[in-house]
């Protein structure tokens, strides 16, 4: 469970990020948070990661406190949850396998990772991983020889791979085409309903929060506007959250 209590974040240029929110996620949800470019999405999913330090409030994961805690806590929470952004932040010069090992390496010494000392578990793991998206056969190959959306499923499987209890979706889909978009958020949904790990994602489109959020999380200005599900998410609460109403160019293309 996640839990929110009145968490402000305030950046040193006095920049408001999130501001006096307050929000439960329980085990297995899907949330999707959509919202503006500085509506605060990626700080909330930063905050809950401890990246970015909570101002005022309280914000728990699994019962542990992550406002205020210290590094070891940190990193404790870390351990169980996976991170997956825009830009896929895979290590291009190496295979898609290694970039999946990688994925572990928060449990282990670091002159193993640097060795490539593995465990056949872990190497099991990481083969699993990347059969769960799809993408096994390309375990050996170079990941700067892969297009955006395998790139994107290797981030998947590397995040999977750590075996999280949590997984945060950073915009995953932004730099992706329509057709490629739709398989990486069917993979997202797939392993959410097939492993039960409570996944929040970060998207501009309204249309793909409606379609795959089990509960759609609507923010403006650093606030929570919107918390619903999908089908409540109607042009009225668009407006809400973007301060506008809907245009053709707000839709995905193939989603009208």
């Amino acid at each position: 469970m996640i839990e929110l209590s009145g968490v402000t974040v305030r950046y040193p240029n006095g920049v408001v990020g999130l501001d006096d929110v307050s929000l439960t996620i329980p085990d297995g949800q899907f949330v999707v948070v959509v919202g503006l470019s500085g509506a605060g999405k990626s700080t909330l999913i930063r905050t809950i990661n401890g990246l970015v330090p909570v101002t005022e409030g309280s914000l728990k994961v699994d019962g542990a406190e992550v406002a205020g805690a210290s590094q070891r806590k940190l990193r404790d929470v870390r351990s169980g949850i996976g991170m997956i952004f825009q830009s896929f932040n895979l290590v291009k010069r190496t295979s898609v396998m290694n970039n999946v090992m990688m994925g572990q390496m928060h449990g282990i010494p670091a002159y193993r990772s640097l060795l490539g000392a593995w465990t056949a578990d872990e190497k099991e793991r990481a083969y699993q991983s990347l059969e769960r998206v799809g993408i096994v056969e390309k375990a050996w190959t170079r990941a700067s020889q892969l297009s955006g959306g395998q790139q994107q499923r290797v981030a998947i499987a590397r995040a999977l791979a750590q075996d999280p209890r949590v997984m945060l979706a950073d915009e995953p889909v932004a730099s992706l085409d329509p057709p490629t978009a739709q398989m990486v958020m069917k993979d997202l949904q797939r392993i959410n309903r097939e492993l039960g790990i409570t996944t929040l994602v970060n998207l501009h489109f309204l249309d793909l929060a409606r379609q795959f959020g089990d509960r759609v999380i609507g923010m403006r200005a650093g606030k929570m506007v919107f918390d619903g599900t999908g089908a409540e998410a109607d042009d009225a609460v668009f407006e809400d959250i973007y301060g506008r109403s809907l245009t053709a160019d707000d839709v995905l293309p193939g989603h009208a």
